[in-house]
């Protein structure tokens, strides 16, 4: 039997979490791939780190003992961030080496630099846990899936901003209450703002949309919005709606394009999605062939994130003892972008305007100077010759929707437009070209 043996590059809550997975899982893993993975040696700053790893396994302060020891098959680099984690990578493959990361960060901006690298190589590169943790999907979309044309790709793939709305959604509560308690269990970071602002999970799609629409997607193509605007008002007439309130990753396959955004969405309580809540995450995919699809599961942790590394890890070692060619990157096309005054969409606009006649016929003619007409409309008298007016369009394009609110903005009996949010119903395919 075959020793594959592994060097693993950082052992914070990630690295930690795969050293417990293979370790623990041995020899169920030994029996499926038939040959023995071994963790050879473990590279940490942190000499703590180093002493809590168990068994006969080299410890050091020093990546480059990894990097440059012929005996090792595979290098697990969990460090994040984008430097020195990349020269690491690019290292790993000069000296003959498979990588796995679950560096979203990196795959995110230069995922297809690396990509040619390891092509180049004639190496593996495994990067599923950069998306979603534990949730196997993008071996799904690039394996199980591979003979679909995907037309729509949704995602709840950030268990920060999931936790903070369906709290809200739940229990009335403000953002910024919210937000605190997230902080204090772990689930926000002291500085939240790459996961309430959308960055983290616009990193996630750029990956996802990538290997979906086979067409390259980085973390600059991304429109993104945060949830910080929230506020239980919105959550309130979401429900009047019969609907909820998520950050969703959206990627679509259209015609004219590919639409890749990130940001809150009204959405039916009847969709899928709508029920995912706490810090899980769940991705959403429509295939010409399969239809609808769903995977859910944890999105982050130390073992859900190490089950995932370690499900690449025994790919690769599959590989290795079948003499198998790796699956490099599937980017053959070369689509457009689509700018966010493309997207076609339907809107929540709540605003608060002054409690006269024909104000509410005004702001109809001012939008419909632009061809947008209204599918709802709900209006509350709140006093002292105040009303707040929500306005739900139908289907409408970004650009002249954009330009309405500016008219509305500018209108004497608007006193502020609180929010404006998207619908999706996810269940409307866009046609392939």
């Amino acid at each position: 039997m075959n020793t594959i043996q592994v060097g693993i590059i950082g052992l914070g809550t990630v690295g930690s979490g795969v050293v417990q997975v293979l370790q623990e899982n041995e020899a169920d893993i030994r029996n499926r791939t038939g040959c023995q993975i071994r963790i050879k040696t473990v590279a940490d700053r942190n000499e703590s780190n180093l002493q809590a790893v168990k068994g006969d396994v080299i410890r050091t302060k020093r990546a480059e003992d990894i990097l440059t020891d012929p005996e090792i098959d595979i290098v697990v680099e969990v460090i994040g961030g984008i430097q020195p984690a990349k020269d690491f990578i690019l290292e790993a493959f000069r000296q003959g080496k498979h990588v796995v990361t679950a560096n979203k960060d990196l795959i995110a901006v230069h995922g297809h630099e690396l990509l040619a690298a390891a092509k180049a190589a004639h190496k593996d590169f495994g990067f599923e846990a950069s998306v979603a943790g534990g949730i196997p999907i993008i071996a799904a979309l690039k394996e199980s899936l591979a003979a679909n044309q995907f037309t729509e790709i949704l995602g709840i793939i950030n268990g920060t901003t999931n936790y903070i709305l369906s709290a809200m959604v739940e229990q009335g509560r403000d953002y910024a209450e919210v937000l605190a308690e997230a902080q204090k269990l772990g689930y926000a970071e002291a500085d939240p703002a790459s996961d309430v602002e959308g960055t983290d999970a616009a990193r996630k799609l750029a990956i996802l949309a990538s290997i979906a629409f086979n067409s390259q997607v980085s973390l600059a193509d991304v429109y993104v919005e945060g949830i910080s605007q929230i506020t239980s008002d919105d959550i309130r007439y979401a429900k009047e709606l019969g609907c909820t309130i998520k950050l969703l990753a959206i990627g679509k396959n259209l015609a004219k394009g590919i639409e890749v955004r990130v940001h809150p969405v009204i959405l039916p309580t009847t969709h899928p999605l709508a029920s995912v809540n706490g810090v899980f995450n769940a991705v959403y995919a429509i295939g010409n062939m399969v239809g609808e699809t769903m995977f859910y599961g944890r999105g982050a942790g130390s073992l859900p994130t190490g089950s995932a590394i370690a499900a690449d890890i025994i790919h690769i070692s599959r590989n290795i003892e079948n003499q198998a060619a790796p699956i490099h990157c599937t980017c053959y096309a070369e689509r457009q972008i689509l700018a966010a005054s493309e997207f076609i969409s339907s809107y929540y606009i709540r605003t608060s305007v002054t409690d006269e006649p024909r104000v509410l016929a005004s702001l109809a003619s001012i939008f419909a100077e632009e061809n947008i007409s209204f599918a709802s409309i709900i209006q509350k008298t709140k006093g002292d010759n105040k009303a707040e007016i929500v306005l739900i369009t139908h289907p409408c394009l970004e650009a002249r929707l954009r330009e309405a609110l500016r008219k509305a903005e500018a209108y004497n009996k608007v006193q502020l437009i609180h929010n404006v949010i998207r619908f999706e119903s996810g269940l409307q395919s866009g046609s392939l070209s």
